[in-house]
């Protein structure tokens, strides 16, 4: 069925102003309150992944660098932790609002570097981001009723190293509990998407943030890993890889610096028989297709009772094939750019794979632009637990299906992951959701709904998807000496 049979009417474009973001051609590193360049003088380009078209060109950092960021956090850090709660929160609260006004301008340039819909960096991101500055800023004068001791203090200078899928989502949820609880930060960005953390950096000094409480040091693995292995930093938060994970682990062992760990996810969306049909759907296509299925907590494993398979596959294929995918920056598209030439390549070879060992492969129809780095929605069906794309991460916009018969098998199937960051229940029962709920071994647990984020719920995983929570009350013991 072609497409024109399937949209009652058609789109006519919807593009929003790239007029709203003005890039400059290129940006330094952010230390100790002032833009500067690399020590070595190194650059790289950041580009837009739905044309390829280089958008700046940003200071690299190297471990020199990383040292006088480490420095500078270091020396604004006894005045920092010095005020009081309140005065600390008056900071964050002018970060949320300076975010709010910005948004806009905030949301197109996500997009620009990024490749996701403007939809999503418009309604889900940038409200996020706001949310979580506000949040914290309202825990930074109780922290003595946060449950960790009646005067918690500050553990120092915090390392962070964010992915490149929420770029200043990621950042909101390092920054905000950092300094709420009186801690300064050294930042480092993905090396694909620097730009929005270097707008923050602009944002912070907006606010008037003190000089070095916060510094943006864009770079790539090697900068990570010099600001990881810095003696002088007391905390290192990551979101990544589960690979990269697990050598920042070995690198802190043995030292006095606290970690947390936020790593990669095989989400298991369980629907069972009762569930209603039309909602399920909307939740899977939510659940993986959301930012290109760029997510750790995505729900790539769909298990769906034996009894509704055939119903519930029809009704999700027919929806998959009224997505639109195209110009991120264009208000009607759901599916926007991957994210990099090397991340595209990963999810065909992992695609590719699912083909090769027996699963049967169904792409939407639809069109791909000729620049730019794009894959079409793709649901793979006959899939056992051996098979790759049931077990590893693709990070894509890609489905695993797998059937069960009872809740037990549900379980079962969900839990025989080495990851454990999310899981989804569909049913019409307030019963099984709670019974199934209590077995899954998952951080997050979505009933009825998927990819649901606030920032009192605290988020993190089992397993190999990582340790310690990062958002609500919990996310706040990351950064405190109890």
């Amino acid at each position: 069925m072609t497409m024109d049979k399937l949209s009652a009417f058609e789109y006519a474009p919807a593009p929003e102003s790239r007029s709203v973001v003005d890039i400059a051609p290129s940006y330094g590193l952010f230390i100790d309150g002032e833009f500067t360049d690399a020590a070595d003088g190194q650059v790289f380009k950041t580009v837009s992944p739905s044309t390829e078209e280089v958008l700046s060109e940003v200071a690299r950092a190297g471990a020199e660098d990383i040292d006088r960021a480490v420095g500078a956090a270091r020396k604004a850090f006894a005045k920092w932790s010095a005020l009081p709660g309140s005065e600390r929160a008056k900071y964050l609260f002018r970060i949320a609002r300076i975010i709010q006004e910005r948004s806009r301008e905030l949301a197109v340039l996500e997009t620009l570097d990024n490749g996701k819909p403007i939809r999503e960096t418009r309604d889900a991101d940038l409200p996020l981001v706001a949310a979580h500055f506000f949040y914290y800023a309202g825990w930074a004068d109780k922290l003595g009723h946060a449950g960790y001791g009646p005067d918690p203090r500050p553990l120092g200078v915090a390392g962070q190293v964010i992915p490149w899928n929420f770029p200043l989502l990621m950042l909101a949820w390092k920054i905000a509990p950092a300094l709420a609880t009186g801690n300064t930060v050294v930042l480092k960005p993905a090396e694909t998407t620097p730009l929005s953390a270097l707008f923050f950096a602009d944002v912070c000094r907006q606010a008037g943030l003190p000089k070095g409480v916060v510094n943006i040091v864009p770079g790539y693995g090697d900068a990570g890993a010099a600001l990881v292995a810095h003696p002088d930093v007391n905390k290192v938060a990551f979101t990544g890889s589960t690979g990269v994970g697990k050598a920042i682990a070995r690198e802190v062992a043995g030292t006095d610096k606290k970690l947390t760990l936020e790593l990669g996810g095989k989400g298991a969306n369980i629907v069972f028989d009762d569930a209603p049909i039309d909602q399920a759907v909307e939740g899977i296509v939510g659940g993986i297709f959301f930012n290109q299925g760029q997510v750790c907590c995505a729900g790539s494993r769909l298990l769906v009772q034996e009894s509704i398979q055939d119903e519930l596959l029809d009704s999700l294929k027919r929806r998959l094939s009224t997505l639109r995918l195209g110009d991120p920056l264009d208000k009607n598209t759901d599916i926007g750019a991957i994210n990099s030439a090397e991340q595209l390549a990963r999810i065909t070879a992992l695609a590719e794979t699912g083909e090769a060992e027996g699963a049967e492969r169904w792409t939407a129809p639809c069109e791909l632009p000729s620049a730019g780095y794009w894959f079409a929605p793709t649901l793979f069906t006959n899939v056992t637990q051996a098979h790759t794309i049931a077990r590893d991460e693709i990070f894509g916009p890609v489905l695993s299906v797998l059937t069960f018969r009872t809740p037990d098998e549900a379980v079962a199937k969900a839990n025989n992951s080495q990851y454990g960051l999310s899981a989804g229940i569909w049913t019409e029962k307030g019963s099984r959701i709670l019974a199934v709920a209590s077995k899954l071994r998952a951080g997050v647990v979505w009933a009825n709904t998927f990819n649901k984020f606030d920032p009192t719920s605290p988020f993190g995983g089992y397993k190999e998807s990582g340790f310690g929570r990062e958002g609500g009350r919990h996310g706040l013991e990351a950064y405190l000496d109890v």
